[in-house]
């Protein structure tokens, strides 16, 4: 559930709003500020003034969408204007650049007049590649959407018509493959006659379907032609004749798609559809049937609803920003009906073809199969940018609407390296580990930091939270955060009955490092200690401390219960560190001050291990300040030597060193000066010879770069554990966790 204090809280923190403008030249020196602007700027004019089309070349035109809205619309709050409609235009822009390299600016316009909005837009087409329409309330919208089409020369998407559009119908084409059923043949009932609804009749159409299979229903009952309340867009599908109730069109009907308002859809109607129905519930943010009450009903129902916590959630994200990419890099004049039906098709085919390993290994190695529970491809599966924005962009060509025709396989390849895996990764993770949701335990149970960190944990499914403290402040602190407690277990270290057990073990672990009954009786007053016991006498799957202790304290109290794992020599830690496009793993940044080769070699072999449970392949370099022997020192001798061992003990993994840095994220600098090397590809995996060195680069990474940095995640240790560092965020805590946990917990 998401709370108004958390959603405010993500608008208003560190800087107001969701985007910023950034530079993609070079602007620092004076020479780049006359490039940028005066005389450079000149030169790319007169190119543009000689031929419009070097527009393309020379500005951020083609990448550039606008979005637009006038407020009147906003889903679940209606008319409320267009300053309080700039969260979602703001929301959606950001979207189209998460998902698909989209720059978009988000234009909120003053006015309900209908031609002044359209005007507007009509002289800001020079700005745009594409305009994408939000939240206008129809048939305003519609008629807007309309004119636009024809008197730009740039694609407009109607965002709230087109978008579950195209996702409906894809799932309609694999429903009714299960069903073996022809859409010329089935017979459809429609709850909604809206933006939304039409928008589906309409590529419905397209897709083959007759008027005459047709029944749409509204507040008011069947949309017949003699009712005088319809509006144009409403009356194209209207029928002359038809039941007028909406439970008695359902009799024997083949397909159910709402797009209205929750609970419309009861199991009586569901009974009465013909042999393997399909329905489709889409209103938001309750489903007009749930997808386990369809499915109650009858076990031949094929059910798609509009949430993601269920199968075959029909969501606008699996379509708006594959089709702009593909109407933008093709530079087409218009969305059209086929090319919307291309990217149905294409999601549809997605669906039928073999769920790769990445997205089946995100899923806790679930088998995921195209069947009623799969008719299309999960959110994450990088397959779709692909080939849902290929399709359209062919078949604009196809159309002749586009102005750049582009060579099937150099796009396919340009996509594909467009985004990359490190905007991904979070997401992958969090999906891993949701299939655990382990028992994780927080010493710090009344801390504000540790308290929001698994509130999160718990709010998105990954993990069940266990707070160590006095009952009572604890849950005093949870009602003065205002934070929900349903889930979460509170024990008290003073009260529990496991007390004794955990005093015994502790007492036996240390008893011969100077550790009498007495000491090791005040010493379980350390909470993190004891959730340690709590892990090693599987009270808790895993505990997460540190969040407001040194680390070094808290990795001591860890290493007195919870040591290495079986043949690890010593526990050692990497960070996950995810750039808009590429994922790099650092060990070991936080553990091990001076690791002899022995210890260096055993960190490279772990966190090449650690980087395939993220379905990488590891590329490791072991790094020092020379290249291949060109220094002989101490210090380099040691990574010669933990590399041969490395090279040794695991034969078939990608290995190579010493080298600098920029030796293993260089490929040019390889190829020219060290053709020798194993490494064909830039590392993945970076192993710092000591802990000042590598530590010292993450954080510089961390403070300047675009990176999103999570650790240090522990590796080798018998039981999971994770520490997080002093003055740690909430969001860093949770990345810990989900990393901590995907990695962690064996999966099938």
């Amino acid at each position: 559930m998401i709370r108004s204090e958390d959603a405010l809280a993500y608008h208003s923190g560190d800087r107001p709003g969701k985007l910023e403008v950034r530079p993609v030249k070079p602007c620092l020196t004076a020479r780049e500020m006359r490039l940028a602007y005066l005389p450079g700027a000149r030169f790319a004019c007169e190119a543009i003034a000689a031929s419009a089309e070097e527009v393309f070349r020379y500005t951020a035109r083609g990448n550039l969408v606008g979005v637009l809205t006038d407020g009147s619309a906003v889903p679940g709050l209606g008319d409320v204007g267009p300053l309080a409609a700039k969260p979602m235009g703001e929301g959606l822009a950001l979207l189209f650049k998460r998902l698909a390299d989209i720059d978009a600016f988000d234009l909120e316009l003053g006015t309900r007049d209908p031609d002044r909005f359209v005007e507007t837009v009509r002289l800001l087409e020079p700005t745009f590649g594409a305009v994408v329409l939000l939240d206008l309330r129809a048939p305003e919208g519609l008629s807007i959407h309309e004119r636009l089409v024809e008197s730009l020369g740039i694609p407009v998407f109607h965002e709230n018509l087109q978008s579950t559009a195209v996702v409906a119908t894809a799932a309609l084409i694999n429903a009714l493959a299960l069903a073996e059923k022809e859409v010329s043949s089935i017979r459809m009932v429609m709850s909604g006659a809206g933006t939304v609804g039409i928008g589906c009749a309409r590529l419905f159409r397209s897709l083959g379907l007759r008027p005459e299979q047709l029944l749409v229903y509204d507040a008011n009952g069947l949309l017949h032609t003699g009712r005088e309340d319809l509006n144009p867009y409403q009356r194209t599908l209207a029928r002359d004749d038809g039941p007028a109730t909406m439970a008695e069109a359902l009799q024997g009907a083949d397909v159910f798609v709402g797009a209205s308002a929750a609970g419309l859809l009861t199991a009586p109607m569901i009974r009465s559809m013909a042999r393997f129905p399909a329905v489709f519930a889409l209103a938001t943010p309750e489903p007009e049937v749930t997808y386990e009450a369809a499915r109650a009903c009858r076990h031949d129902v094929i059910v798609a609803t509009s949430l993601t916590q269920v199968p075959n959630a029909i969501v606008d994200l699996l379509s708006f920003p594959y089709v702009l990419r593909g109407a933008l890099d093709v530079q087409a004049t218009r969305i059209t009906d086929g090319m919307l039906l291309a990217a149905s098709r294409a999601l549809a085919d997605l669906g039928r073809e073999e769920v790769v390993e990445e997205v089946s290994r995100a899923y806790g190695g679930q088998r995921l199969a195209f069947g009623p529970e799969y008719l299309l491809p999960r959110q994450i599966d990088p397959r779709i940018l692909v080939r849902e924005s290929v399709a359209v962009a062919r078949q604009a060509i196809a159309e002749g609407v586009a102005r750049r025709p582009v060579e099937a396989a150099a796009y396919q390849e340009s996509l594909s390296l467009r985004l990359g895996t490190g905007r991904e990764m979070v997401r992958r993770l969090i999906v891993a580990a949701r299939q655990q949701r382990p028992r994780v335990v927080f010493p710090e149970g009344t801390n504000e930091t540790a308290l929001r960190a698994a509130s999160l944990l718990m709010e998105e499914g990954v993990a069940r939270p266990i707070l160590l403290g006095v009952e009572g402040e604890v849950r005093a602190a949870v009602e003065r955060l205002g934070l929900d407690t349903a889930g979460v277990t509170i024990v008290d270290p003073a009260r529990t009955t496991r007390r004794e057990a955990y005093l015994d073990e502790y007492f036996r672990l240390r008893r011969r490092r100077g550790v009498m009954r007495s000491m090791a009786e005040e010493r379980l007053a350390r909470r993190d200690l004891f959730a340690a016991l709590m892990v090693r006498g599987s009270d808790a799957d895993m505990m997460i401390s540190g969040v407001n202790a040194h680390f070094v304290d808290s990795l001591r109290s860890m290493l007195e219960v919870i040591g290495p794992a079986s043949g690890v020599r010593r526990i050692s830690s990497h960070y996950l560190v995810l750039l808009p496009r590429d994922v790099y793993l650092f060990a070991d940044c936080a553990v091990n001050v001076d690791p002899d080769e022995e210890a260096l070699a055993e960190t490279a072999l772990l966190t090449a291990a650690a980087a395939r449970t993220l379905g990488l392949e590891p590329r490791v370099a072991m790094l020092s300040f020379s290249n291949f022997g060109s220094v002989d020192h101490p210090f380099t001798r040691k990574v010669r030597r933990a590399t041969e061992l490395v090279k040794a003990r695991a034969p078939g993994l990608v290995v190579d060193g010493e080298m600098q840095l920029a030796t293993a994220l260089g490929s040019e600098i390889r190829k020219e000066h060290f053709p020798f090397s194993e490494l064909e590809k830039d590392a993945n995996v970076l192993i710092f010879p000591d802990l000042q060195s590598g530590n010292l680069a993450m954080q510089l990474l961390d403070k300047t770069h675009e990176a999103v940095v999570v650790g240090p995640i522990l590796m080798g240790t018998s039981h999971p554990v994770q520490l997080s560092q002093y003055g740690a965020s909430v969001r860093e805590i949770f990345n810990l966790a989900v990393a901590g946990i995907a990695q962690g917990f064996p999966r099938a």
